[in-house]
């Protein structure tokens, strides 16, 4: 299981998915670019210590991240099926069957997935949410969908 995020636009929000990424040991993938520096001091402070816990991977832009996710779904055999978590989605969270191998991907804070990524996910996935709102924060949403995938692969730390 893997988290990426899409050119995000709030380090706070990035520190934040950082910390749980470490305490839930989950891979962590950057597309950049950012909105803002990743060397920026929010970021370290709202990672706090946990920042050099995470496992953190950067990837100049999609193209880079696809052409990693390929290639290693290739070299295993398969797995690294592209999750879209979108507002827009089509499939309720509640109604996916997980795989270890998964990768979450969340979008923009300010805009979401554009597009020409929602078209590459093999999966996109919607948090449900009381009628009248949204979205949710970026960190919230990553820890919902993070938690629900852990819990059914039985991929929590012991």
């Amino acid at each position: 299981m893997r988290l990426a995020l899409f050119q995000p636009d709030i380090a706070g929000n990035v520190g934040a998915i950082m910390r749980l990424a470490a305490c839930w040991q989950t891979p962590l993938d950057i597309i950049l670019p950012c909105g803002f520096a990743l060397s920026d001091k929010q970021l370290k402070r709202a990672a706090m210590d946990y920042g050099a816990a995470a496992d953190v991977s950067r990837h100049a832009d999609f193209a880079a991240f696809e052409a990693e996710r390929l290639s290693k779904a290739e070299r295993l055999g398969g797995g690294a099926r592209l999750i879209a978590l979108t507002s827009g989605g089509d499939t309720m969270l509640h109604d996916v069957t997980f795989a270890p191998g998964d990768i979450l991907l969340l979008g923009q804070e300010s805009a979401g997935l554009p597009g020409f990524v929602q078209d590459r996910a093999e999966v996109r996935v919607r948090i449900p949410m009381a009628t009248g709102f949204r979205s949710l924060n970026l960190g919230m949403a990553a820890g919902i969908a993070l938690g629900e995938a852990l819990r059914q692969t039985k991929g929590f730390p012991a």
